[in-house]
């Protein structure tokens, strides 16, 4: 009866959450369902162009076109090198391009379309009147370039929107786990579908390109106009400044990330566990090589692994919510390798029914695997948090950039696999050896005799290599888990974050004449209940009162005791982080660097010349017995490093002294920009109107200044660029006096805290208003639509009535 309720209760608040994201939260219900629904259609593409990535193992590379898994090796080291500049120009745009649309939301389109093009481009070549190995090698890594770039960008924008639809982190989780619910629709149909497919087309052979060449190029295309659902009805939020002016230089940036602990610690688990993977071929290569199950049997195969996904990512929120994110990793991550492991003795045993089996300890291990779904988009979007907090900057696109060591680490790593298979017996050498019992066993009309792969018809072969690869999988799995124990950004101390980026960007606002009666009250609330909160005793959070209470009534409200203990003891620790902030110019350590911060406003850009170089090893040498301590001395070691570099900057790049630049001319760069992009904008709707209206004249001429305005354009962009890069330039040799002059404008703007707390009253009762005006609007709406749906219905009703008695009156 509860979950009843609780289902009413929620069908309720649809309606009045539909436009208006509830209390506290950042997106409307409207807003969740076209990211969740649409992404149904963005993971119809992904799931086509994950099937034809390039990796040491995939399946429709190996088996289906039949390339070595040698060569295979070669071309994705190539096609890992090309990525590298893919993924700087990628970052690049991400942290730096304007658009108005957006930070991600642009690139579901713009990236989507050459993606599915690829897709079905790639399906469509003819491998198997392709003769040289090389060349099919070389068509493949074409294509797998392309994806390095534009499906790379795809799925970023996708995965990456909801880290900038809400700096909530659990509304990111709840939202995070809603949509990767929905949106695992699109895989399950799709790995339900193909086995039958492949029965109506190949006779049930996956290894058969013609079934990917009819199946794919619909699922890509009905992918691509899903996703638009995603562009049309979302808005990205992020918690910065509206004066705030982002022009990151790639170096820049790259420094920045660098230092971010919590980047490191999650890409080392990636890194160390690349092994964990290898059993992920294991249902595939069943069903081909051992005849394992029908073609409708493993549709349900398929369907029930698939299926495994729903039930992790439906309780992963509830679990981060009561655990919290690194237990959850931690504990999922080491039942990953249980789950594994217990693959070992079916193989070995290979009982009646052995892929029902493995589907069990499969299912289980997709139970807990799903987890990741919510988690690993949860977690990288707290620590990209984190990174705004101590830097400043929503360095976004950079990530992926920093994340090339990783390539680099996977594309060494990467050679395992095809060495195991080449050992195992995956050879020319093995294939010629066992041609008569792989044609006994395969029993295939069209069997490819070239394709190494089919050296897996041998049983003895297949046996062999599964163990290992499970072996393998088990390792990865525990090295996997290693680096999770080190991961310390928790929930609540990423809501103190939120809270202290919040207040940095009310007093920057505030100090730029630009401040909003609601952010003052939402900022003003803030301190206040942090000034309470920060002095208050910890409750106790003993589950003593929930063992001790016998009835369910009594279990029930001492749970929510429990729960209501946790929360207020979070409220404390995130306000000590609150307060930190508000008192940071009062303490020692506060006042030394206001102390030094004037004395570089004082010298000038003469400060970064005579520059100290022993600055840094003063900075080492700081007290470090406690945790303000190695702060503040972290603190000033980075910055004794940075004024260094600057003097280096400065010194080459400025002999003759530091020329300030002149911020304002981006203001007339921007705005020309915007203007030629509403011209371009208006000369297309002009342009498709002539050509309906079938006017060659005006056709041509709409064409020509079109030309003419697009290469405007680029003179604007060039300039945009050159201005961006002698900004960078500018800021790097200037850092420390540019520093300077920040921190000491914030320590005046902090100090101006009371006549902002004076504004409160008012601008709370302005909000309030603004707010009452808003929903008194949307009711009037809502009425107004209620009432034409009936008038609609009525005049339904009418002419269906009028109609019926015209009948009657015939007859």
């Amino acid at each position: 009866m509860e979950i009843v309720a609780k289902v009413k209760d929620f069908a309720q608040k649809v309606p009045t959450y539909w436009k208006t994201p509830p209390l506290g939260k950042y997106m409307p219900y409207k807003e969740i369902s076209a990211y969740a629904f649409g992404g149904i259609g963005a993971y119809f593409l992904m799931y086509v162009v994950q099937q034809l990535f390039l990796s040491v193992n995939n399946f429709i590379i190996g088996s289906a076109i039949g390339l070595d898994a040698r060569l295979m090796y070669v071309i994705y080291v190539i096609a890992i090198i090309a990525g590298f500049p893919c993924t700087a120009i990628r970052a690049y745009i991400i942290d730096n391009v304007r658009n108005k649309k957006g930070k991600y939301r642009p690139y579901l389109i713009s990236m989507g379309i050459p993606t599915a093009i690829l897709a079905i481009g790639m399906v469509w070549v003819p491998y198997e009147k392709i003769e040289s190995q090389v060349v099919q090698a070389a068509i493949i890594l074409f294509f797998n370039i392309g994806f390095q770039f534009f499906y790379q960008f795809f799925y970023e924008a996708y995965e990456n929107l909801i880290k900038v639809l809400s700096p909530n982190t659990q509304e990111r989780a709840d939202v995070g786990a809603f949509k990767s619910i929905v949106y695992s629709i699109a895989p399950s149909i799709a790995t339900a579908i193909m086995p039958l497919l492949a029965q109506a087309i190949t006779g049930g052979s996956l290894t058969n390109m013609r079934l990917y060449r009819i199946a794919y190029p619909p699922m890509a295309i009905v992918g691509l106009l899903m996703s638009i659902v995603v562009y049309a009805n979302t808005q990205e939020k992020i918690v910065q400044a509206k004066t705030h002016v982002i022009q990151i230089k790639f170096i820049d940036a790259l420094r920045a990330v660098a230092k971010n602990k919590y980047f490191w610690i999650i890409s080392l688990a990636g890194w160390i566990g690349f092994l964990e993977s290898s059993y992920a071929v294991i249902l595939n290569w069943l069903y081909e090589y051992k005849h394992a199950a029908t073609a409708p049997e493993f549709t349900i195969i398929g369907l029930i692994y698939g299926n495994a996904s729903f039930w992790g990512m439906l309780a992963a929120p509830f679990a981060i919510r009561r655990y919290g994110k690194k237990r959850v990793l931690v504990v999922t991550n080491f039942l990953n390798i249980i789950f594994i492991a217990a693959m070992y003795p079916v193989i070995a045993a290979e009982p009646a029914h052995m892929i029902w089996v493995v589907l069990i300890c499969l299912w289980a291990n997709g139970v807990v695997g799903a987890f990741a779904h919510i988690l690993t988009p949860s977690i990288d979007a707290d620590i990209r948090d984190y990174q705004q907090y101590v830097t400043g900057e929503r360095i976004d696109g950079m990530f992926s950039t920093v994340g090339l060591i990783g390539q680099i680490v996977t594309m060494a790593t990467s050679s395992v696999i095809p060495f195991v298979y080449n050992k195992m017996g995956i050879n020319e050498e093995t294939l010629a050896a066992n041609l008569p019992e792989i044609i006994k066993n395969a029993n295939k009309p069209e069997l490819d005799l070239t394709n190494m792969y089919n050296v897996l018809y041998v049983d003895e072969i297949f046996d062999n290599i599964m163990l290992v690869l499970i072996l393998l999988s088990v390792v990865g799995a525990f090295m996997n888990v290693i680096p999770y124990f080190f991961y310390d950004l928790s929930e609540t101390k990423q809501s103190g974050m939120i809270k202290v980026l919040k207040i940095r960007a009310m007093f920057e606002d505030y100090g730029n004449g630009v401040l909003q009666d609601k952010d003052i009250v939402e900022a003003i609330d803030t301190i206040r209940e942090a000034e309470t909160y920060s002095v208050a005793e910890p409750k106790s959070v003993s589950k003593a009162g929930i063992k001790q209470a016998k009835s369910r009534a009594e279990k029930k409200a001492a749970r929510k005791a429990w729960f209501a203990a946790v929360e207020y003891n979070r409220t404390i620790e995130s306000s000590k982080i609150v307060m930190d902030e508000m008192n940071r110019f009062n303490t020692v350590e506060g006042q030394a660097q206001l102390e030094e911060a004037r004395k570089a406003v004082e010298m000038g850009y003469d400060f970064i010349y005579n520059y100290d170089p022993q600055a840094v090893a003063r900075a080492k040498a700081l007290p470090k017995g406690t945790e303000k301590e190695k702060a503040y001395r972290k603190a000033e070691i980075q910055r004794a490093r940075d004024a260094a570099f600057a003097r280096r900057t400065a010194l080459r790049k400025f002999p003759n002294g530091i020329q300030e630049f002149d911020v304002s001319v981006f203001d007339g760069l921007f705005a020309r920009e915007d203007e030629l992009n509403a011209k371009i904008e208006s000369l297309y709707s002009a342009y498709y109107a002539a050509k309906k209206e079938k006017n060659p004249r005006k056709v041509e001429s709409l064409k020509a200044e079109i030309k003419a305005t697009k290469a405007d354009k680029r003179v604007v962009e060039a300039e945009i660029k050159k201005a961006g890069d002698e900004n960078a330039l500018y800021t790097r040799a200037a850092k420390p006096y540019i520093d300077a002059k920040k921190l000491l404008t914030q320590a005046e703007n902090y100090s101006r805290f009371e006549e902002i707390a004076a504004m409160y009253d008012d601008a709370k009762a302005r909000h309030e208003e603004a707010m009452a005006l808003a929903a008194a609007e949307a009711e009037r709406k809502k009425q107004e639509e209620k009432a034409y749906a009936a008038e609609l219905k009525a005049k339904r009703a009418a002419e269906k009535a009028q109609k019926k008695s015209q009948k009657k009156n015939k007859d």
